[in-house]
Formats: C-alpha cells, structure tokens, sequence
C-alpha cells in the first residue's frame, strides 16, 4: 500500500552500482562559439622556444619516432637555450663541438649531478641508445662547414645543427631539415634562404632587419617568428639574447 514502511524502505534503497542520488544541477552548456576560450596555448610537444606574434607559447617538436633533422642558421645563444630547455623536458644531450670551452659551463649548470648533457669532440659522438622513454637530442656546433657526423638523426633522436651563417653546405642541410631557424642575416643571405625555403617576399626582408632573440621557423607549410624570451636563470647562465658571439 502507498505510504506502508515497505514502499518508504525501497524508495530509501541504494541504487547498486550508481551509488546515492546527488543533487539536481542545471548542465553545463557552451555554445560552439564559446569553445574557443577553453583553448589551451600549446602546440607540438617538446621544447617552448618562446612566443610568436600573438604572445602565444611557441613549441617545437624535437622528439620523434623517425629522423628529425633541425637547423639553425643562428647564434649559439638561442643553441643554447635550446639546449637547456631540451634537457629540462629529459632528453639527454650530446653536443659535438669544436668550442667546448663555451659549453662547458652550461653542461655542469644542465645536469647538476646527472650528467644529461655531454660534450664531444667533432667526429668522435658515440652511439646513443636513443628510445622513447629516453630521447635524445644531438646538438652540432661544428662551425660554417660541419663535415657528416658519425651520429645521424634516427627514432627519438634529433640532430640540431648550428650555422652561424649562410655556407656553402647550407642548401643541402636546409633542404633535408625537417624544421629550419633562420636569425638576422645580410640582405644577400636573406634572398638565398628565400629561394631556398620559397618565403614570401615580407619573409625575406625582413630576415635581414630581426632584433636579437627572434627566429623565423620554418617547416614544409609553416612559418612562424619567434621571440626567446629567457628566464632568470637562464640570462644568469649565458646572459641576454644576442645573435653575435
């Protein structure tokens, strides 16, 4: 019978597996237009190599399951800064060098008592085991012609190599690279690279007339101007941006 103590018993009932009846919210609805403010400022995974015209956070990838090859026509400070940071994601760090007096420094400061950045001499990088869980990013700092490296880019393990400026190997590392840097170079060397990477015509020009820290980053259907803006500790360790060493 309605109201009897059975039906009060099982109306009071759990119900199983769901759990006790909470209290009855409006739903949460966005338009389609509202999604767009729950966007996250985040692009590829990997290294945060500063913010681009909009002051959103720029990222580039560095970790891959194929041959990733990178090339910075640029200063060794944004190398290194790179390099820091690729280091603080947890990729070890091989840098092949004939300078390694500019790096030392920055590999005591990088792995503390871990040694997660290793400096070697040009042509003697060993075997690096790179894997998923522990990638690897090989910096080259070998000067205007760097000679093939022993260590190629592979499965989770990149290859970044530093040209302080337009060389005669330039073109064909540009064109094997998968993502290009390009700091502030002479108006001839800018319409190289132009024709080389097929930049617009503002693209071009304005190569030749970026402030220190920027770089525009190419990729096959991608380009983007970057800013690196340095933490604290990192302007402590190698100082404030400049394009010139």
């Amino acid at each position: 019978m309605p109201g009897s103590a059975d039906s009060v018993r099982t109306a009071a009932r759990p119900r199983l597996g769901f759990g006790l009846r909470g209290p009855r919210t409006p739903r949460h609805v966005l338009s389609v237009e509202q999604l767009d403010a729950l966007a996250l400022p985040v692009g590829d995974d990997g290294v945060v190599a500063g913010v681009d015209v909009e002051d959103r956070p720029a990222v580039i990838g560095l970790h891959h399951p194929a041959p990733h090859d990178v090339v910075l026509i640029g200063g060794l400070w944004t190398a290194q800064v790179l390099a820091l940071r690729a280091a603080g994601t947890g990729a070890r760090v091989a840098v092949e060098t004939g300078r390694p007096q500019v790096w030392t420094n920055l590999a005591r400061a990088a792995g503390g008592d871990q040694q997660c950045m290793t400096l070697h001499d040009v042509g003697r990088v060993p075997p690096l085991g790179a894997t998923a869980v522990s990638p690897v990013v090989v910096v080259r700092d070998c000067g205007m012609k760097p000679p093939r490296g022993r260590v190629s880019s592979g499965p989770w393990q990149s290859v970044l190599t530093l040209l302080p400026y337009l060389s005669p190997v330039a073109p064909r590392l540009l064109r094997g690279a998968s993502l290009i840097g390009v700091q502030q170079v002479s108006p001839e060397e800018a319409r190289q690279v132009g024709r080389i990477l097929s930049l617009s015509r503002q693209e071009v020009e304005a190569l030749s007339t970026l402030a220190d820290g920027v770089t525009l980053w190419c990729t096959g259907r991608d380009r983007r101007f970057v800013l690196t803006r340095p933490t604290d500790a990192e302007t402590g360790l190698l100082g404030v941006a400049r394009r010139l060493d």
